[in-house]
């Protein structure tokens, strides 16, 4: 039978995994048992993506990044060089709280800066973007740009990554796609005609 994805010759991948079409998996990485890659998916050099953890299709994951147990990634996600999932709260080497692993959603379309954290239990918006170092610790709004420890939110960005600037009326256009939002109730949805 045929792969029908790439895994580089030092890469690790344990049965009971699984692994889409059109993905590649680079050097150095570790997919363990009961992990699913979506389709077309990009698993940077020394990634460690831990069971029952889901990536949905096209995720990109840079450098140096661990997914561990109880984060999911929709389709697009953008997982920055050496970002950090958490998925317990209060751990202790001494105290084993595998059964207590706590949940992390990375919605459609959000991109996770270089170096980032996303302390567990927290939800991060579709297309929001995390800055580089940020530190969240509470959900993060759909197409919400947050920055800083802790992470706060300073703006709201497009769909292809572009910093929103809203008029009186709340209205705002991306100046790469010419796609156009709405700012209504400290919400921003896409115009969609």
């Amino acid at each position: 039978m045929k792969k029908e994805f790439f895994v580089h010759e030092t890469a690790v991948i344990d049965e009971g995994s699984k692994i889409g079409k059109g993905s590649k998996i680079w050097h150095f990485s570790h997919i363990m048992t009961g992990a699913e890659i979506g389709e077309n998916c990009n698993i940077g050099q020394n990634v460690v993506v831990s069971p029952g953890v889901k990536l949905g299709k096209n995720v990109k994951v840079q450098n140096n990044v661990s997914i561990y147990t109880g984060v999911i990634c929709e389709d697009d996600v953008f997982l920055g060089p050496s970002m950090v999932f958490t998925n317990i709260i209060n751990p202790r080497s001494a105290v084993i709280r595998k059964d207590q692993y706590i949940k992390t959603l990375v919605e459609k379309g959000a991109s996770i800066g270089a170096n980032s954290t996303i302390i567990c239990g927290n939800k991060i918006g579709k297309y929001s973007f995390i800055g580089a170092g940020a530190v969240v610790t509470k959900d993060v709004k759909p197409y919400a740009l947050v920055v800083g420890n802790p992470a706060r939110q300073t703006g709201w960005m497009s769909e292809f990554g572009h910093k929103l600037s809203f008029d009186s009326s709340g209205i705002a256009t991306c100046p790469e796609s010419a796609e156009r939002y709405r700012l209504e109730n400290g919400i921003v949805s896409k115009i969609i005609y």
